[in-house]
């Protein structure tokens, strides 16, 4: 767990939490959140079972006390058109440069337009298949990895954060209406740490050390 130094906020959030053992019936629950009026950014469901134990010391907590915790460790919400967004994004990014180099090379050789055109096209494409293979891995390495079925036999946790009694009463709705267990509302104080932050572990010079930059 990170210490009191990592903790860069802490907040104070009233929410309505649930327990399901399906990873489609979450999935189809947070999709009916958000077509409600819930924003994307208010609904947090429960990270990967190694990350769950890791910041929870590898105790063993039911899911239904694990969703009262401010220990336990939670991730935004990303369903199916989130990634499948960032993989057409990625292979768009990924084909259109591979392509560009291509023919700006091939333009270099003196190659006719038309070969050109073909060869840089057939390139990217190529390029854009394999740039999502990696992509898709990391996105579904819970399911790779063959946790996604242990996570489902947990118990998997949502997060929804409400602002008015009209809200929670909706949002206890819907998750009940789709399966979930304990679904109950509580207030918790979350702390942010680095951890939480998009690409925190993303390290841009290799040769950096642990310590922050700009400490004495």
């Amino acid at each position: 767990m990170s210490g009191p130094s990592d903790v860069l906020d802490q907040l104070r959030t009233r929410e309505v939490t649930g327990v399901f053992h399906s990873r489609r019936a979450l999935d189809t629950a947070a999709q009916d959140l958000l077509s409600s009026g819930f924003d994307r950014a208010d609904i947090d469901i429960s990270a990967s079972p190694d990350e769950q134990q890791r910041r929870l010391h590898y105790q063993v907590i039911p899911a239904a006390d694990l969703a009262d915790m401010p220990a336990a460790a939670r991730r935004p919400y990303v369903g199916g058109d989130d990634r499948l967004g960032l993989e057409v994004v990625t292979a768009s990014v990924v084909g259109c440069v591979v392509a560009l180099v291509i023919a700006l090379y091939l333009i270099s050789r003196e190659i006719t337009p038309p070969s050109v055109i073909v060869v840089s096209v057939l390139g990217g494409i190529v390029a854009a298949a394999v740039a999502i293979r990696p992509l898709r891995r990391v996105m579904q390495r819970d399911r790779v990895r063959g946790l996604e079925a242990a996570a489902e036999w947990d118990g998997l946790l949502i997060w929804v954060r409400v602002q008015s009694p009209e809200k929670e009463a909706l949002a206890q709705e819907i998750l009940l209406r789709h399966g979930g267990e304990a679904v109950h509302i509580h207030e918790i104080d979350i702390a942010k740490t680095a951890d939480d932050l998009p690409l925190h572990s993303l390290r841009p010079d290799p040769w950096l050390g642990n310590e922050p930059l700009g400490r004495p």
